[in-house]
């Protein structure tokens, strides 16, 4: 491009408002209710009010739409969390009127960010390409089988906390082993491509999530995934337990709000939990102690409220479009999981077993009058003509290291559309070009000027001069 003579670019900033119900409705408010159909064929029963109620409605009627179930390949040591059991739920979740989210795990066993086990059906494919056919079919072989029985889910994840390499190999040296991107990006391509085709003349399409675990594992990942080749995805989950993460809430929103600007894609926190007590219930030991409480979310009733309350605004002020909770209903019972007799987490259910199972008031986080984001459309016009994109700085990316790429739309203008919260205060700045090929911003090396512009809450128009003479 020859260098950009820009005589006075016109910046129109457009504040339009939605009502807060619409904003609300299309959050999604979460909870993996994997475990419901053991805990029930075990005994335990949920209360609201005093009354024994089916755990699905109650999750209906404290305000969530989203029910996420996980899915193992062949386990041979449950009969729990297998297609038969999935679609019992699902058939549950739909008659509560709820959508659902599919977590594959893509192992016989518990898959998450530090082991990721290849199921015994697939240990002896020799080759890359086989085992990613392999990962191919069964993922279509599924959502065809819920398909033809009404069963499809709205969200699907291909892996869950695949913080490693996905599909490992015992015989393999996993703490220490690299991930293979090249084998990593193939097994994961083919299970986003097998979710798209399963969607081509289904009643419901999927959406596609790609999950790691820990905020500060987020960024790496999805650089290096795409650096890959994977991007053909809708949602990007995130699992935050602060026992295991280096960050406090402050840090969690900060890499939601970079990595909604940095990917076409929306993020969910899709594991969260916090406990409401430190006593138990049974010989199990609780997997979440003191180990896991932030300063000022006491492990009380009203603490896992406020924490609830707290972590979905979090979520929401950065731009994030979903919190899920991870096991609210995993409570004691007579039977055994394979590390002891009870629940490892009935301190961090929702449901208070000192009095036998009645709601907990965290449970209520999806009826809190929470603050929402507004729809944002920046608009630069009067460009020349030949100008095929522009590169757009702002304060609210959280990040000096990155530009937004803008093409020109179809009526000449550049359009930037966005998030942001009512009353912020917003700086802003417009390149004709990355410097020199950097492909990052380096604040020195503007052309043109930096606008502060506040986003109202009523419909505002903002219009500002900020570029002038040739470069």
């Amino acid at each position: 491009m020859r260098g950009f003579r820009l005589r006075a670019l016109l910046v129109a900033l457009v504040v339009a408002l939605s009502p807060t119900l619409a904003a609300a409705e299309d959050f999604y408010f979460g909870a993996d209710l994997s475990y419901v159909n053991e805990m029930e064929d075990c005994g335990a029963h949920y209360r609201m009010n005093g009354a024994v109620r089916d755990p699905y409605e109650i999750f209906r009627d404290t305000g969530h739409n989203l029910v996420r179930l996980r899915l193992f390949h062949t386990p041979d040591w449950t009969q729990y969390s297998t297609l038969d059991d999935v679609k019992r739920s699902i058939r549950r979740a739909r008659a509560a009127g709820m959508q659902v989210l599919l977590d594959f795990h893509y192992s016989d066993d518990w898959a998450d960010g530090d082991k990721q086990w290849i199921p015994s059906a697939w240990e002896n494919i020799a080759t890359t390409e086989a085992l990613a056919q392999a990962v191919h079919d069964y993922t279509l072989e599924t959502l065809r089988a819920l398909d033809s029985e009404g069963l499809m889910p709205d969200l699907v994840q291909v892996g869950t906390e695949t913080n490693t390499e996905v599909l490992g190999r015992r015989d393999w040296d996993w703490a220490n082993r690299p991930i293979d991107w090249t084998r990593n990006a193939a097994l994961l391509n083919a299970g986003i491509r097998a979710v798209r085709e399963a969607g081509q003349g289904a009643a419901i399409q999927p959406r596609v999530m790609l999950h790691v675990a820990q905020p500060e594992n987020v960024e790496p990942w999805f650089a290096a995934a795409a650096q890959a080749g994977v991007t053909d995805f809708d949602l990007i989950g995130i699992s935050y337990y602060r026992k295991w993460s280096t960050q406090g809430l402050e840090g969690l929103g900060q890499v939601i709000n970079r990595l909604r600007h940095r990917y076409s894609a929306e993020i969910i926190l899709v594991e969260t939990s916090y406990p409401w007590t430190q006593d138990s219930a049974d010989a199990a030991a609780n997997l979440l102690g003191p180990d896991t409480l932030l300063e000022g979310y006491p492990a009380t009733i009203e603490g896992q409220r406020r924490y609830m309350v707290d972590v979905t605004q979090t979520v929401i002020s950065n731009g994030g479009v979903g919190v899920v909770y991870w096991e609210p209903a995993w409570v004691s019972t007579r039977c055994s999981t394979r590390w002891g007799q009870g629940s490892h987490w009935e301190n961090a259910t929702f449901f208070d077993f000192h009095h036998d199972n009645e709601v907990l008031a965290a449970a209520l986080y999806a009826r809190h009058a929470y603050e929402w984001l507004q729809p944002v459309t920046f608009r630069f016009e009067n460009a020349p003509g030949d100008t095929q994109r522009l590169y757009l700085w702002a304060d609210f990316f959280g990040s000096r290291q990155f530009v937004a790429s803008v093409p020109r739309a179809a009526d000449g203008a550049f359009v930037y559309e966005t998030r942001l919260r009512p009353g912020q205060e917003v700086r802003f700045q417009v390149y004709d070009r990355l410097p020199l090929g950097q492909g990052l911003l380096a604040p020195t090396e503007a052309r043109s000027r930096a606008v502060v512009a506040r986003v109202d809450r009523g419909p505002t128009v903002l219009t500002y001069a900020v570029g002038t003479g040739d470069h």
